[in-house]
């Protein structure tokens, strides 16, 4: 049995649950989702609680999936009261980017600079040359969005040139000794 779907959503104030059967929908100050329960779930509102439950007791999969839709819909009252956010360094030499409504210019090291277009829902903000802040409030699409950013240039191990997390620590190698 999951003990993460046996621990109740409390929700804060200003956001609203409705549920039609298995259609959730979560409406906060930053926005709001539509999204789809797992057959084998039931969910529960009470107040400003929700509580999540397997359809079969008996069944463990159902358990895990209602760990999962669980885990999903705290993170969507996450995203529409405070937002997700992920940063990312470039690191090397002539390595840039600058933010323009909804794409993000990238200079790489590539004989091209490369245009990155945001998906709906996400912003990007450049703070500095060498520093990109993606922001939106959904909490997958942030993370996609930003190793779609960290794939074009991954930090390699001998200098620890490209893309990385801001909190990444990147393992170094020697250089070869003759």
């Amino acid at each position: 049995m999951s003990r993460i779907a046996k621990s109740p959503i409390e929700l804060p104030s200003g956001v609203e649950v409705k549920l039609d059967g298995q259609n959730m929908n979560v409406k906060g100050s930053k926005g709001s989702f539509d999204y789809t329960i797992h057959t084998s779930v039931q969910v529960a509102q009470e107040e400003n609680t929700l509580t999540f439950a397997a359809k079969s007791d008996k069944d463990r999969s159902a358990w895990a999936m209602a760990g999962t839709m669980r885990a999903l819909t705290a993170n969507m009252v996450t995203g529409v009261t405070q937002g997700f956010e992920k940063k990312l360094q470039l690191v090397g030499v002539g390595y840039r980017a600058k933010a323009q409504g909804k794409s993000i210019n990238l200079t790489l090291g590539f004989s091209h600079p490369l245009v990155h277009e945001l998906p709906e829902g996400i912003t990007a903000e450049t703070p500095s040359q060498t520093e990109i802040i993606i922001r939106g409030i959904d909490k997958q699409k942030v993370g996609q969005t930003a190793a779609e950013i960290r794939a074009y240039r991954p930090p390699e191990p001998y200098k620890g040139k490209g893309v990385k997390y801001a909190d990444e620590h990147i393992v170094r190698k020697e250089a070869k000794k003759k």
